[in-house]
């Protein structure tokens, strides 16, 4: 690996490193940003946009807002969620400017899952989308929050088009379920109230918390990533850099399906390409297809993000060949695995290069990318950004210096979190004695340079690019009374990249899969309730009892081989491992 040159396939006009300091904090770049661009716009959804003069206004009023009538000081922690809608860049500034810490909030969390997040980041303020409401009142008492902030879909849309929608989405399509929240506020009256508000501008600095972005990390307890200024600023340029020799400044339209709340959309298509001067189409439901193709086909786009679910979804889409790519530039994908097959279809179908990224909420969250430029390795997480190190290590911590050995992925850079929340000995756990971030991800360096994932996290199962560990999932099931024993994996899915499939051994014969889907709906996040369930007499364990997932997941994989089906790699790759070692 040293004497691999990776750096010579970096993009023309791609510096080695970046200026983090270029800016004194998130704050700076917001106002120096909106000021170059007022006149542009920023933030477009529903057909509404926000330019960027607009932005920062709005941003200042609400962060007015949360200094005077919620009484938030400089590291106060207030949690946003909501899917993508105007309201999110505006209450995500706003809160910047305030003073406080941003704490993503998925919408689609159970209470049980929301209730560890705001508890733990000791979150004061909420500001959640009234379609979610009804799960706040059974756990507000137990967390910290003082005043809770609900928002409507249409709330910043043209006046004459509020009432009007709303009455489709809460009367037609029942989206937001009845909920009672007396002392609640309505983020549009008080946004209409803001005149006698005065805001007092924060003063921070580089490594200053800016983000409590929550992970399951290298374990499956949920943990806050403590993302400062300094982090994001840093991957931010980093993904500027790597993307200018492709993009012009001012003119280019990226489309945003991912979640902004998602740390991969929230640095790179909110952040870099505020750098760019770019209009942001944010997409509120992009399970929607149709719709969404009918924005893509109006919205002369040029780029655009997404997982490999998502690509491949639209790739089958019987509406997909009616669009025009004639704009396009350029699409990357993240959050998980790309397949090849994706990739080779999206440029045979789009004429436009799909650079696949790695990263991970630790790593604000890029480390490495293919270039945009078409000089990518398909198949490839491609090469560390500028100022990124990267190198592999062996399982007593010595670096690999031949190619194609595999190794764990460990990382260096100004994009590296500084630890997680409260949480001192899963932060030193994290990182190696001498600061390497680890990622617990098996990767071999190619004769190339380029380096390329070979498997995950051990246990962990990637869900269309989030993150299922198998103990909170065992964990809820186990909680069922008529469940004795219960081991989850991850399985091969041509939808979501993995499933989560459960063994379970009945306590009472009675159970079924149906009664255990409803159970597990009730308390977990729909991408982590198992797809999959299968009743067996006993589980595989070890000689001192412990369950082995290792055993299911060969057992799965021969299976699936016996069916004809093509399983992912990891699958198989925990079985060479052992296999290595066994022999040795």
């Amino acid at each position: 690996m040293a004497n691999i040159d990776w750096k010579k396939h970096y993009p023309k006009g791609v510096e080695h490193e970046i200026n983090y300091k270029e800016y004194s904090s998130l704050l700076d770049f917001l106002e120096q940003r909106c000021s170059e661009f007022k006149d542009l716009t920023a933030f477009e959804n529903m057909g509404m946009g926000l330019s960027y003069d607009d932005l920062y206004i709005e941003a200042k009023k609400f962060a007015a807002i949360l200094q005077k009538t919620c009484k938030i000081k400089k590291g106060d922690r207030v949690a946003i969620q909501m899917p993508n809608l105007l309201q999110y860049p505006v209450a995500l500034f706003g809160t910047l400017l305030s003073g406080a810490i941003v704490v993503n909030t998925n919408p689609l969390y159970t209470e049980r899952e929301m209730e560890h997040q705001f508890k733990d980041s000791g979150a004061k303020v909420l500001i959640a989308l009234d379609a979610f409401a009804h799960k706040i009142p059974n756990i507000l008492e137990r967390t910290s929050i003082e005043h809770v902030i609900i928002t409507s879909i249409p709330d910043m849309l043209p006046k004459w088009k509020r009432p009007i929608l709303q009455f489709a989405i809460k009367h037609i399509k029942k989206m937001v379920p009845a909920y009672k929240l007396p002392e609640a506020l309505s983020f549009t009256k008080l946004m209409k109230s803001t005149s006698h508000l005065e805001y007092n501008p924060i003063n921070f600095g580089l490594e200053d918390t800016a983000f409590l972005q929550y992970t399951g990390g290298t374990t499956g307890v949920s943990k806050g990533a403590i993302l400062t200024h300094k982090n994001i600023i840093a991957n931010m340029l980093q993904n500027l850099e790597w993307m200018k020799p492709g993009l012009k400044e001012k003119e280019e339209t990226i489309l945003t399906p991912l979640p902004l709340y998602h740390i991969f959309s929230l640095t790179v298509n909110c952040l870099t390409f505020m750098s760019f001067g770019a209009k942001n189409i944010l997409i509120t439901n992009p399970r929607d297809l149709k719709s969404y193709i009918k924005t893509i086909k109006k919205s002369n786009a040029t780029v655009m993000t997404g997982v490999n679910t998502l690509f491949n979804a639209l790739l089958n889409h019987p509406d997909f060949d009616s669009i025009s790519w004639d704009n396009f530039k350029v699409s990357v994908a993240g959050g998980m695995a790309l397949q090849q097959s994706v990739c080779k279809a999206w440029k045979e179908k789009t004429g436009t290069n799909l650079a696949e990224g790695y990263g991970l909420t630790e790593a604000s969250p890029v480390l490495t990318c293919n270039p945009i430029d078409g000089t990518d390795q398909v198949g490839t997480i491609g090469i560390p950004l500028p100022s990124t190190e990267i190198k592999l290590i062996d399982g007593e911590g010595k670096t690999i210096t031949k190619s194609n050995e595999p190794g764990e992925l460990v990382a260096k850079g100004p994009q590296i979190m500084r630890g997680y929340w409260n949480q001192l000995t899963a932060t030193k756990d994290s990182f190696t004695e001498d600061g390497w971030l680890k990622t617990g991800d098996m990767a071999i360096q190619l004769d190339s340079g380029f380096f390329k994932v070979v498997d995950r996290k051990k246990d962990m199962i990637c869900v269309s690019g989030f993150n299922v560990y198998p103990n909170e999932v065992e964990d809820v099931i186990a909680d069922h009374p008529k469940v004795l024993e219960v081991a989850a994996i991850g399985i091969p899915s041509e939808r979501s990249g993995e499933a989560v499939k459960i063994f379970v051994v009945k306590k009472d014969e009675s159970l079924t899969k149906e009664e255990l889907k409803s159970f597990s709906k009730k308390y977990l996040t729909g991408y982590k309730t198992p797809d999959f369930i299968e009743f067996k007499s006993e589980l595989p364990k070890s000689n001192v009892g412990k369950i082995l997932r290792r055993t299911l997941r060969e057992q799965e994989l021969e299976n699936l081989n016996n069916q004809g089906l093509e399983a992912t790699a990891h699958l198989g790759a925990d079985k060479q491992k052992d296999n290595q070692k066994e022999a040795s």
